[in-house]
């Protein structure tokens, strides 16, 4: 789940999540303003026709009037005041300082004391002078209408958390289900790409994902048919010419024969040199063919468990003589790793093509070294030698068929080797690293999958 975080999907739902939640908090702050504000103009507008009511009353009879008031109206409160601030009658007993005498309206917040009451309620006030210096202060209390605002408010604020918790969620869970499918074509993807061309991109649904795995799909199946083509007019044409290759080999020999027979040191040297150049080409047209055939191979198919210590001792034992005619030093170390399940002729193969290399590149008096070892992942084989080693530039040519690199041209040989090396490689799912070993190489195989 680590890297599902850095993918789109995610990074797109989180700036959702984020947008979503500035977007309630907008809601919820335009709601309580335009409510707060609705509910003022119409408390304004009740206290104003108020104001006018009580304005066309005779003076003398205000106070009274403004009593009776008091007594029946539980959400208006008044008062009345001398031109000097002196209480004459209501249930306001102070006149609040900072409210202007102009019918401008103002909203106090527990702070304008009514008799009766234990606490000060959130009123909406307003004054007036009036004709005799009086002045005359009513008030509207919008407690309710700010508790009912409150709860709406809660409400929003529950339904905004609610509806982002679900819809993070089922974002959460779309994006697995999207993430699960980008992996499953990512592992084909991989599997394409180290050469099993009948895979394809898993399909399924209607979406975007679907038709791009599809438009894949198609353009895989082209890929293979001309690759098929291709890989079958190129083995028809080595195996062509492997046969009359072959009886030119052997005619070539009765040559060299009767050449000896007549004394003819010149023509047995030419006849010589033909030989080596038709044994170089059959040898290249059997390695080509060779390749094709390990490519060929379904996965896994004859498989079974392999003893990789083993393997490598009898690798070892077998170029041993080889080395030492080369006045090499092969050291040969392999711990117990128990088995495998691979294909043990291919990978016997493909070690004998890299010693062979390594024994072939290495010094006169070099040193070659076979070494297996076990890790956490699985098991290891590296082999390294002190020759001339391998550019960076180069490690990944050498292994297409046919590359030679321009410091090894001197020395015999097809240039079919490490990329029957990488065929055998492919064909186990392993991983094979070309590193500098200081000075000389150092060819890693990771025999795991």
């Amino acid at each position: 789940m680590g890297r599902s975080w850095n993918t789109t999907t995610f990074r797109q739902l989180f700036a959702y999540a984020i947008i979503f939640s500035f977007s309630v908090m907008f809601l919820i702050g335009f709601v309580g303003y335009a409510v707060t504000d609705q509910m003022e103009r119409r408390a304004d507008d009740v206290i104003q026709w108020q104001l006018g009511y009580f304005g066309s009353l005779p003076e003398k009879e205000l106070a009274v009037i403004l009593q009776r008031s008091v007594e029946h109206e539980h959400i208006n409160y008044y008062g009345l005041f001398t031109a000097d601030g002196q209480h004459i009658a209501g249930d306001v007993p102070t006149l609040p300082p900072q409210l202007s005498v102009e019918r401008s309206g103002m909203t106090f917040k527990h702070t304008l004391s009514v008799a009766g009451s234990e606490r000060a309620p959130i009123v909406r006030a307003m004054a007036e002078r009036r004709r005799d210096g009086t002045i005359l202060v009513i008030a509207h209390d919008i407690t309710h209408g700010l508790t009912i605002r409150l709860d709406v408010i809660n409400a929003l604020l529950a339904g905004g958390i609610i509806s982002l918790v679900v819809s993070s969620a089922v974002g959460v869970a779309l994006g697995v289900r999207q993430m699960r499918r980008v992996k499953a074509i990512r592992r084909v993807t991989l599997q394409i790409a180290q050469g099993d061309l009948k895979r394809r991109l898993p399909t399924g649904g209607r979406d975007e994902l679907n038709l791009l795995s599809h438009l894949v799909n198609n353009m895989l199946d082209e890929v293979e048919r001309l690759m098929t083509e291709v890989k079958g007019a190129c083995d028809g044409i080595a195996h062509d010419l492997l046969t009359p290759l072959a009886h030119v080999g052997r005619s070539l020999v009765h040559v060299a024969e009767r050449a000896d027979a007549l004394d003819d040191e010149q023509l047995s040297t030419m006849v010589a040199h033909a030989r080596s150049n038709t044994d170089k080409l059959l040898e290249r047209f059997r390695a080509m063919l060779r390749i094709s055939e390990i490519g060929a191979l379904q996965r896994r198919g004859g498989f079974a468990e392999v003893q990789l210590a083993t393997l490598v001792s009898e690798v070892g034992e077998l170029y041993e003589p080889l080395a030492e005619t080369k006045s090499i030093q092969l050291v040969v170390q392999a711990e117990p790793v128990g088995a495998i399940h691979a294909d043990r002729a291919l990978l016997f193969e493909a070690f004998t093509n890299l010693i062979d290399n390594a024994i072939k590149f290495a010094p006169t008096s070099g040193t070659v070294r076979i070494t297996l070892t076990r890790t956490r992942f699985g098991p290891q084989v590296e082999i390294v030698d002190n020759g001339p080693g391998i550019p960076s530039g180069e490690r990944q040519a050498v292994l297409g068929r046919f590359y030679r690199s321009e410091q090894t041209r001197h020395i015999p040989g097809s240039g079919l080797g490490l990329s029957m090396v990488s065929a055998v490689i492919r064909v186990h799912d392993f991983t094979m690293r070309i590193d500098n070993a200081a000075p000389g190489t150092r060819v890693t195989i990771e025999c795991w999958s």
